[in-house]
């Protein structure tokens, strides 16, 4: 029986291989901009760029016609390759990146089989539109349902409850909570701690949310009910407008983030619901519901 912390560790070393993988190619794709006499730029060490992936698929491609060309005439001679990939050292560099896509590409793979042993996933999540086997492992993974007594701490675990002040849960200084911790010379101390998990939080917004609008998923509609509601609120400025403050503008930036933040909300609601069924434990209602007798959206599940 695989366990959760088992599957967790096939998780997240396979996001770490992934890391390596994309680290590897924004070097890569830089070394071959720089050698084209484009301007490298900065990026992001966990994120590759539109122009990155698309220089990567070209540089693949060449590979493998240069291979192919090899193989084809048992080339034993100087090394012959085209305008882009002219030695034999951008040869390796270019096939490091390949050999690595492929090696992660197969440990995604290996999600599959592990999660049929969780029911969550074969009664539920399996029938997601717009969850696959990939996302299924992350949240299964990272969420202890036995913990979650409520369907907002599911919220307030994965960052999506309210600061203090009443913003957006972030990393910011004044989300920050003080933690005790036992520093290297066995003492006691406090450090500022952040009080959600960032990974699964980047997983449920930056894949989970963008997957749900592609697909064509119920929730997708959660979405567009919830930015209808921000832009028809008369009490919101949509624009920038002499004499307000920039934070009480709802750009369309800041409508997309809020709108994706309550529809995956909706759906840690609904998750929560199932799970804890499924593992017959007591559900509540959420506190919208239980207290407030409000139900802002209907749910999907």
């Amino acid at each position: 029986m695989t366990t959760r912390t088992q599957l967790r560790t096939l998780v997240r070393g396979t996001y770490d291989l992934q890391k390596v993988r994309i680290q590897t190619g924004n070097r890569i794709a830089g070394n071959f901009r720089a050698k084209l006499g484009q301007e490298p730029g900065k990026k992001a060490i966990d994120t590759l760029s539109s122009e990155d992936i698309k220089m990567l698929d070209d540089l693949t491609k060449r590979h493998k016609r240069i291979t192919d060309a090899i193989v084809e005439k048992k080339h034993k001679g100087p090394f012959v390759g085209d305008e882009v990939i002219s030695d034999i050292t951008e040869y390796e560099l270019v096939k490091h990146y390949i050999d690595i896509e492929k090696v992660e590409s197969e440990h995604f793979k290996r999600f599959k089989k592990p999660l049929e042993e969780f029911p969550i996933y074969t009664d539920y999540l399996k029938n997601v539109v717009g969850i696959g086997h990939t996302l299924s492992g992350v949240i299964i993974s990272e969420i202890d349902i036995h913990l979650a007594k409520y369907s907002s701490s599911l919220h307030a675990y994965a960052g999506l409850d309210v600061g203090p002040d009443g913003k957006g849960r972030s990393r910011r200084k004044e989300h920050l909570v003080k933690v005790k911790y036992i520093d290297k010379h066995g003492n006691e101390a406090e450090k500022d701690s952040i009080t959600f998990n960032p990974f699964l939080k980047t997983k449920l917004l930056g894949v989970l949310a963008p997957s749900f609008l592609r697909s064509g998923s119920p929730y997708a509609q959660v979405y567009r009910d919830y930015r209808h509601r921000i832009e028809s609120n008369p009490n919101f400025i949509m624009q920038d407008t002499p004499g307000w403050n920039l934070e009480e503008i709802w750009t369309k930036a800041r409508r997309d983030k809020a709108s994706k933040r309550y529809m995956i909300k909706i759906f840690l609601i609904d998750l929560y619901t199932v799970w804890r069924k499924l593992e017959g434990l007591p559900v509540t209602l959420p506190y919208a519901e239980a207290k407030l007798g409000l139900v802002h959206t209907k749910k999907v599940a």
